[in-house]
């Protein structure tokens, strides 16, 4: 890691992770501080497939705050990076009364990337800010709670800064402090979990999440009933279900939520659709396949957007994986079907093949992304791995 603090210059690069949620977050009842109407749980996806990676450079030299996202800069006055990087200077002068050791009236350059779609429903602001808190945090030697400040970027961020399964309680109290993050086990608690990112459209949603969970708090009576009435007892089913590995129950608890978060998307006036005809296809394949297994072998859950993350066991995503092929064809244009942890083919019985039923669609699936739970935030120490160059600006190739 790049340091001189004789002159005023430091530099890290820190990569966070993807989360998924299996009981959704939609719905704030404090917008400034991203406060949900309900508590949620996820799984950290391994960050070898799906990461954000960021690059925090802080130096005396510098004129002003500037973050680049993914090779285009980016407005740093947008109030939720304002918040992120108040709070970070906030609590390093708290740790640094003494002085000024860490450069905390120094300007920031931050330069970020992501190894998946960007704003397409795959959680890409819950590794980022994530990532950004984790970084800046690291840049100023901050320790202690971090999620209360993800949280503040993108309420889902404070999950992906644990690995593993991970809950985000709503909390109480007014000022948010009660409101963070808390892991319930680590990745190693199941290693035999697998999940299979089902890549249905990489393209942006038309409408956002901060946009849609305001339209459905502000419309929804289902909302209010699933926050209020419905979740408080999924979190402790599920939690129970990750704590035993009882996959049946995880399996249809993920399929319900996700299917009730969308039902309430439905009754938000006026309607907020994050599912096409693909995802709907996605979701009947999976039922078919579980009744023709005469058990729940493979769960899905969307979040908002188009594409399916599939939870299965390890015995059985070979299986799952060609059946996806089978069912989706992929284009043959020389793109790689299969990004991540490797499958071993497998030959689906003409049975299974006429229970599913249903006509192949070319082009309905782009590709498919093989992770597995993973680890949280961490620092990346190999200096070439750095976005920025010493002068503070973001490499060429980035």
């Amino acid at each position: 890691m790049p340091e001189d603090k004789a002159l005023g210059f430091n530099m890290v690069t820190c990569s966070a992770p993807v989360n998924i949620a299996v009981i959704k977050y939609w719905g704030k009842r404090d917008e400034e501080l991203i406060l949900p109407i309900n508590s949620s749980l996820s799984v950290t996806l391994h960050q070898d497939q799906l990461r954000t990676t960021t690059t925090v450079a802080c130096s005396r030299s510098f004129e002003e705050d500037r973050i680049w996202l993914n090779g285009r800069e980016e407005d740093i006055t947008l109030p939720r990076l304002q918040s992120c990087l108040r709070e970070v200077r906030r609590l390093a002068r708290k740790r640094h009364s003494d002085g000024d050791p860490a450069g905390l009236s120094h300007k920031f350059h931050i330069c970020s990337v992501n190894n998946f779609p960007t704003a397409a429903g795959l959680a890409s602001s819950a590794a980022g800010y994530a990532c950004l808190v984790y970084s800046l945090a690291r840049v100023l030697g901050v320790e202690g709670e971090l999620s209360v400040v993800a949280r503040q970027g993108s309420g889902s961020a404070c999950r992906s800064m644990y690995g593993g399964f991970v809950q985000w309680t709503m909390g109480q109290r007014e000022d948010g402090k009660d409101s963070i993050a808390q892991q319930v086990a680590p990745e190693t608690n199941w290693p035999e979990l697998r999940v299979l990112v089902l890549v249905v459209s990489a393209e942006r949603k038309l409408v956002g999440s901060t946009s849609g969970m305001q339209t459905s708090v502000e419309t929804s009576s289902l909302l209010k009933h699933r926050a209020e009435c419905v979740v408080p007892g999924r979190m402790e089913q599920m939690i129970r279900a990750v704590k035993k590995r009882d996959f049946a129950t995880f399996a249809e608890l993920t399929m319900k939520d996700s299917n009730q978060f969308h039902a309430t998307c439905l009754d938000t006036y006026p309607p907020v659709f994050y599912l096409n005809d693909v995802s709907r296809r996605i979701i009947n394949l999976v039922h078919r396949y579980n009744r023709h297994c005469g058990e729940t072998r493979v769960a899905y859950s969307f979040d908002a957007g188009p594409n399916a993350v599939i939870f299965t066991l390890q015995e059985h995503t070979a299986e799952f994986f060609q059946v996806g092929g089978t069912f989706f064809p992929p284009e043959t244009n020389g793109e790689q079907f299969l990004k991540g942890l490797p499958i071993t083919g497998v030959t689906l019985s003409e049975e299974l093949k006429e229970a599913i039923g249903m006509e192949p669609l070319v082009k309905g699936i782009s590709y498919i992304i093989s992770p597995k739970a993973g680890p949280g935030p961490c620092v990346m120490e190999d200096p070439p791995q750095h976005l920025l160059c010493p002068d503070g600006l973001p490499k060429k190739n980035v």
